[in-house]
């Protein structure tokens, strides 16, 4: 008998659960309906929820229960690596997360109408990795696209990188 043992493709998993908004500007402008979540990772990937849904009011949450995945392995994706290898090289870089930005989606009779970015939240995948712990099930602050002070709402996401980023630090110490 011969066992072929494949490598497990490395991969980061993200996935994009509820947002719930608090009282702000968002909650109070009539023009914002629709809304939808675009995930980006510097400037690889920017996956977004195929579902714009309706804003939620007081102390709802919506669901989008959606899932993607990156493909970091070896073979195929050798621009995403050298990515994660520099956040866990370089300190200061300033692009080390994922962002998310949660998109108003103007309503079907107004296509007119632009989608914009209401606000942003942040996984840092260097902390990821300095905790040696996956995000799962969290609910990260929603920043004001006009005032980055503010919180508007939180967004619930499962971030699961560790895996990948202990990989890539693997491969880094060959350097």
């Amino acid at each position: 008998l011969c066992f072929v043992f494949k490598q497990e493709v490395e991969k980061i998993r993200i996935k994009i659960t509820s947002l719930g908004l608090t009282e702000s500007r968002i909650t109070s402008d009539e023009t914002i309906q629709q809304l939808f979540v675009e995930c980006r990772l510097n400037n690889f990937l920017a996956e977004e929820t195929p579902l714009s849904l309706p804003k939620p009011t007081g102390g709802q949450r919506i669901h989008y229960n959606y899932s993607t995945v990156i493909n970091v392995d070896k073979e195929n994706n050798h621009a995403e690596r050298e990515y994660l290898k520099s956040i866990l090289l370089k300190p200061d870089l300033p692009a080390n997360r994922l962002k998310f930005t949660v998109v108003s989606d103007p309503p079907e009779d107004e296509q007119d109408l632009e989608c914009e970015d209401i606000g942003f939240a942040y996984v840092s995948l260097k902390e990821i990795f300095q905790r040696q712990r996956d995000i799962i099930e969290q609910d990260i602050d929603v920043f004001d696209s006009q005032d980055a002070s503010a919180v508007i709402g939180k967004l619930t996401v499962t971030v699961e990188a560790l895996h990948a980023l202990r990989s890539v630090h693997a491969e880094c110490k060959y350097y």
